[in-house]
């Protein structure tokens, strides 16, 4: 394309900025003197802009925007809205975030639970949810320490998923990744520094939930 060359778009936007103020004026019933008269647009200036011959600069938009009454992108398309890709939140729900898991009472016990955080609704998965705040670094780097893991309850997760898990008694929850071995099950932490933790007879566990999102305060 030669320097000073018009491009395809360009073109197209000079016809349409023409299209527009020639409707305008014969919606209005004005001439070009009078546009000339509000704006004070050089005549020979606005008649460019009237045939299509020359592209009106922003300030000129402005002015002719104002004169009619009209928004700049109704003149220019260049100033067409993007769309809002933003979308209205319709629901939020509390989720629960426990602390000392109390054995042998439902999980989401009101003495279970130390606060709560506040997520969309529409993305909340089905079941019961609630979350477990990481205390200590063995699953680092996977989930850094001091997040909020969403769990949803279930009895079993599938191999190598994270999952909430009672240990040896513990009242406390515990986040392992859950690796089966044949008949053996292991409790790993995704820090090499822990050592697993061998599900036996002797070495009891329960699973709580599965883990399905971490998230963290700055």
């Amino acid at each position: 394309m030669a320097r000073g060359e018009l491009t395809p778009q360009e073109i197209l936007n000079r016809e349409i900025i023409s299209k527009n103020i020639n409707r305008m004026i014969s919606q209005k019933g004005v001439t070009q003197v009078d546009i000339h008269n509000y704006t004070k647009i050089p005549r020979s200036t606005l008649t460019g802009y009237v045939k299509g011959t020359s592209t009106p600069n922003p300030g000129n938009i402005q002015k002719l925007a104002d004169y009619f009454g009209v928004p700049k992108s109704t003149i220019d398309p260049r100033y067409k809205k993007s769309p809002n890709l933003l979308t209205k939140v319709k629901e939020y729900v509390r989720i629960p975030v426990l602390g000392v898991i109390t054995c042998g009472e439902p999980i989401i016990a009101e003495e279970n639970i130390e606060e709560y955080r506040d997520e969309i609704a529409e993305l909340v998965p089905a079941g019961t949810i609630f979350y477990l705040k990481t205390r200590g670094d063995s699953m680092t780097p996977t989930i850094p320490e001091n997040s909020y893991v969403m769990i949803r309850e279930q009895s079993d997760v599938e191999d190598g998923e994270i999952a909430a898990v009672l240990v040896n008694g513990d009242e406390e929850a515990t986040l392992k990744r859950v690796k089966r071995q044949g008949n053996i099950v292991m409790l790993m932490a995704d820090n090499q520094n822990y050592p697993p933790y061998i599900i036996t007879k002797d070495n009891p566990a329960r699973i709580l939930g599965k883990a399905i999102k971490f998230s963290a305060d700055l």
